[in-house]
């Protein structure tokens, strides 16, 4: 199929040919990834949080630069919702500005002390958020164009829990920058859908997933495609961090003690939750333990491939979608 190019506010913020985001996926949103997005004509983001250790995450930014040959990539930097001790922020903020990245993804919290800095180095500020209020604060502050995830999707739908399209229609005409729709997205109408209520494109996670690029297990991945939209689950919105996964022992479990442990706290719950048993099970395939995030989008995970036939199926279905668009002929 020929490649075209899709012109809105987004493509012109990144540079890219399409107007899809590969949203930051952590533990496995690393340089071979994000690469492969590249060429594949979107932009991608390397995770900070996966590259803990000092000097990691310079190291995947030069790796990531030398893979794109060029083409845009960005970092997604994910902020607690509220500062700990030990917090690296700031220093990770210093590293991708030393290094010259001029993409950044945020999520989490507020930005807005990082933006003098961010701005001040000439990078652009794509930060997510589950609901239209943060976006329209987020447009106050001045980040450049924001992501507003609904309630379908993977990881963090937040507490409004309202539906992506209607997170894609009202948000037109309350925000005077560009804005991106995520949660659900995994299929080429849907992106044409959100273009046509408004959005300059989408963010999408779980539907890339199951691309060869992604590091993780195989098995991981295959449970994935067989799994419906319907094997998600929401939990921990007892303690305010409402997260939807892949149902599993660990999820069942959280559910349980949110049930009956009234005063529960996340620290309770860190020792079913942490990141690290997530990252055990994209290591060894076994699904069954872990906060795994996965969104409704599964619905069109279908199959194991590269990254670069994942989007040319949305691509095509983008252009299916338009033609059934047109208009019908004059009768004659």
């Amino acid at each position: 199929m020929q490649q075209s190019h899709w012109p809105t506010a987004v493509t012109a913020l990144f540079g890219t040919r399409l107007p899809i985001v590969a949203g930051g996926l952590m533990w496995l949103s690393n340089a071979d990834y994000v690469a492969a997005a590249a060429r594949s004509g979107m932009i991608g983001f390397v995770t900070a949080a996966s590259f803990p250790a000092s000097g990691a995450l310079r190291a995947e930014i030069r790796r990531c630069r030398e893979l794109c040959e060029g083409a845009p990539f960005g970092v997604n930097v994910s902020m607690l919702p509220k500062l700990v001790p030990g917090e690296r922020t700031r220093e990770v903020f210093e590293t991708i500005v030393e290094e010259g990245v001029r993409f950044v993804e945020t999520s989490g919290r507020n930005p807005e002390e990082y933006l003098p800095l961010l701005k001040t180095a000439g990078i652009k500020v794509l930060h997510k958020v589950p609901a239209l209020r943060h976006a329209v604060k987020a447009a106050s502050i001045g980040v450049d164009a924001v992501a507003i995830v609904g309630a379908e999707c993977g990881g963090h739908p937040g507490l409004d829990m309202v539906g992506t399209i209607v997170n894609a229609a009202w948000a037109d005409g309350r925000l005077d920058i560009p804005y991106l729709i995520g949660g659900g997205i995994g299929h080429g109408s849907q992106i044409a859908a959100a273009l046509a209520m408004g959005a300059a494109g989408v963010v999408m996670g779980t539907r890339f997933l199951v691309a060869d690029e992604v590091w993780a297990h195989a098995d991981y991945k295959r449970r994935l495609v067989q799994a419906q939209p319907t094997d998600t689950e929401l939990c921990m919105q007892t303690v305010g961090n409402t997260v939807r996964s892949l149902r599993n022992e660990t999820t069942g479990a959280v559910r349980a003690l949110e049930a009956t442990q009234p005063g529960l706290t996340i620290q309770d719950l860190m020792p079913l939750v942490s990141g690290r048993i997530g990252r055990e099970a994209y290591l060894s395939g076994d699904w069954s333990k872990g906060l795994l995030s996965a969104g409704h989008a599964l619905a069109f995970v279908d199959r194991l491939e590269p990254l670069a036939a994942i989007v040319a199926r949305l691509e095509q279905q983008m252009h299916e979608a338009l033609r059934r668009l047109a208009p019908p002929s004059a009768a004659t």
